[in-house]
């Protein structure tokens, strides 16, 4: 790890310089909009205060769930909901906004942290994660976005240094899907795996009783949410918003999917139950992390740790297997 990071990650600097003016641009046209909505009102659209006055006093919109100190929430899923349910232009630009921010701070933190040799050389904690996996500091290379057009935009700007060939990207394929077959021992899983189908059509076929072929591409993307919200302990609700679906029928298509993977849902019951008797959870190789909270009087506390006791085997162990991967 260290020799990683003391050789570096090389920059393109011009276009790194390119995407601050560009995002910073795009935060001052954010403002600019937002405030045509309000009759040219000039607010901070960082101040949780501000904006509660002008979405729930002066725009009289719906109010959301109020926080500890009795606010409403004006959070990034409050503000997203209450777009989807008014389109308002003003809501539409400070959601751009808050966007844009982000993106140009990911921006400056790259250009901070070049100490003059057009590199970045990020620090990678192990101790950070408590799953194991790797994380990453000064800057944090892991929180660009992946799946977004502006998140490439910034990946672009990381290219081979002078005498390499490239830069490697090496990932394992549904690392913990496999790891959640090896450990539970159904069946349906391992068969699926050893004939090399695509996981989430077959578990949609089975769980959808339709032939593999009929398997739409929506069918497949509920499952594989289904799936992978199992081992994260996904909950109906989190599931019916990843979605935009309703609770009931979130709490359908778990109850759909665990009828046809028993085992599934027995082995994950029995990573709660060992955890919560030995006070600590353990990955194949035997690392344990410890659940303090898996008692606990407090009901989100509790069921956080539950959560966590769910996918700590399944996650730690995918990060054992990937650090001896890079090892050997």
């Amino acid at each position: 790890l260290f020799e990683m990071e003391d050789t570096g990650i090389s920059l393109d600097k011009q276009r790194l310089y390119e995407l601050e003016k560009e995002f910073a641009n795009s935060v001052q046209m954010a403002e600019r909009i937002a405030y045509e909505a309000i009759g040219n009102k000039e607010i901070n659209l960082s101040s949780p205060k501000q904006l509660q006055k002008v979405l729930f006093e002066d725009l009289k919109m719906q109010p959301t769930k109020k926080t500890k100190n009795g606010n409403y929430t004006t959070n990034a899923e409050a503000l997203k909901d209450l777009y989807i349910q008014t389109g308002h232009e003003f809501l539409g630009a400070v959601i751009e906004h808050r966007n844009s921010i982000k993106l140009l701070q990911i921006v400056k933190g790259i250009i901070k942290q070049d100490f003059g040799d057009n590199k970045v050389h990020t620090s990678f904690l192990q101790t950070t994660a408590a799953t194991g996996r790797l994380s990453s500091a000064n800057p944090n290379l892991q929180n660009i976005p992946a799946r977004t057009t502006d998140g490439s935009k910034i990946r672009e700007v990381f290219v081979k240094s002078d005498g390499y060939e490239g830069l490697m990207t090496a990932d394992y394929s549904q690392i913990e899907m496999r790891i959640m077959a090896h450990l539970c021992g159904d069946e349906t899983l391992i068969n699926a795996f050893k004939r090399g189908d695509d996981l989430h059509k077959v578990a949609a076929s089975i769980v959808y009783g339709v032939p593999v072929e009929d398997v739409t591409s929506l069918q497949r993307s509920h499952i594989k949410a289904v799936t992978y919200g199992l081992v994260y302990g996904l909950s109906p609700y989190g599931l019916s918003r990843q979605l935009s679906i309703s609770v009931g029928h979130a709490h359908k298509l778990m109850d759909k999917y665990f009828q046809q993977f028993g085992r599934v849902r027995e082995f994950l019951n029995e990573q709660v139950e060992i955890a919560t008797k030995r006070g600590y959870t353990q990955t194949i190789f035997g690392r344990k992390r410890y659940m303090a909270d898996l008692d606990s009087s407090n009901y989100n506390r509790r069921e956080a740790a539950r959560r966590a006791a769910l996918n700590a085997p399944i996650q730690g162990s995918a990060a054992d297997i990937i650090k001896v991967a890079m090892i050997k």
